[in-house]
């Protein structure tokens, strides 16, 4: 599994030394888009880093987004050569007035594509995870970006976490037009992003960060970030999406009986897959159940390979197999 990094830096200037860096750069390169109170520059954007400087009448702030898959070329991510390459990618533009460790870590992106084969099976998925709804700790939240495309999202109620999952396909028909990039490039990206449904994992704000950074040295905290990219996704990814077979309702109940011989056990597995449709949530479901051990719940569905949250009747689909075995 592939796993894409994409940090964002920021560092707070007074206002005359903003203007000094901006005036600078704006002259040198001559063109910025500018969204309201902010300032887009895409000079580096092959190279991995795109600046942004927002000129708020509160807090000047110069903001980095860092891609690191361009960064390296779409080589292996390599942590020391992120934080190399970064620091004389940044010295470099900024004239070595300023450095990386100028700036903190303020979020990272971990991003992944997840390959279940049609654009039929990405819509299946997406039509299940909606089920989901709710898990502890994170809320349903829409995103403009991905209006009108098939997606889940989450927010994280105060860990400062983000989640989605999309259909990467219905993303790029909604962002691109034949007329903009031409046909044939339009084909390619259609082609490559078919049956993908893209996840990302924000860690969205500085506390998310340092949680899982820890240490306050900008270089080692990218380092360790790196290091430890797929341990993150995956503990936040298996928050949120539970592991195992997904079936219809009749069908999962089927299983549950014939699978599970202790009597408690299955009786509280059968309820659960009963309350997550009535309840409309996985989390609301099985805080209805009030068991003081829902954890053993859940790993008996894992242990059998199927999901608590199933298809919905009015879906023409019988079955999906288990999301996490696209990925190991």
């Amino acid at each position: 599994m592939y796993i894409n990094q994409i940090f964002e830096l920021s560092m707070v200037l007074d206002h005359e030394r903003f203007h000094q860096v901006f005036k600078h750069i704006h002259n040198k390169d001559g063109y910025m888009e500018k969204k309201e109170d902010e300032y887009i520059d895409q000079s580096l954007e092959e190279k991995g880093i795109t600046v942004i400087y927002r000129d708020s009448p509160y807090k000047k702030k110069i903001k980095l987004i860092v891609n690191t898959g361009r960064l390296l070329d779409e080589c292996e991510s390599d942590p020391n050569r992120i934080v190399r390459k970064l620091n004389k990618r940044i010295g470099e533009y900024f004239g070595f007035k300023y450095k990386l460790d100028d700036f903190i870590l303020s979020g990272m992106r971990l991003v992944t594509d997840i390959n279940v084969g049609s654009h039929e099976s990405v819509q299946a998925y997406l039509k299940v995870f909606r089920r989901i709804s709710r898990v502890k700790g994170f809320s349903p939240v829409s995103y403009e970006c991905l209006e009108d495309v098939d997606s889940f999202c989450l927010d994280g109620n105060s860990n400062g976490i983000e989640f989605m999952i999309y259909d990467l396909e219905g993303l790029y028909r909604k962002q691109f037009r034949e007329g903009d990039i031409g046909r044939k490039r339009f084909k390619e990206l259609i082609k490559e992003s078919e049956g993908i449904l893209r996840t990302e994992v924000w860690l969205a704000k500085t506390k998310a960060v340092r949680e899982y950074a820890k240490g306050e040295d900008i270089f080692k905290q990218i380092i360790n970030l790196t290091e430890k990219r797929r341990d993150i996704f995956l503990e936040i990814f298996t928050r949120i999406i539970p592991f195992g077979d997904f079936y219809k309702k009749g069908k999962a109940e089927e299983i549950i009986r014939q699978e599970i011989k202790d009597t408690r056990l299955r009786r509280r597995m059968l309820r659960l897959v009963e309350l997550i449709p009535e309840k409309k949530s996985l989390y609301l479901a099985q805080k209805a159940m009030e068991c003081r051990n829902m954890e053993k719940v859940v790993e008996a569905f894992a242990k059998i390979n199927l999901s608590p949250v199933t298809i919905s009747k009015r879906h023409d689909i019988k079955y999906l197999k288990n999301l996490y075995t696209y990925i190991f």
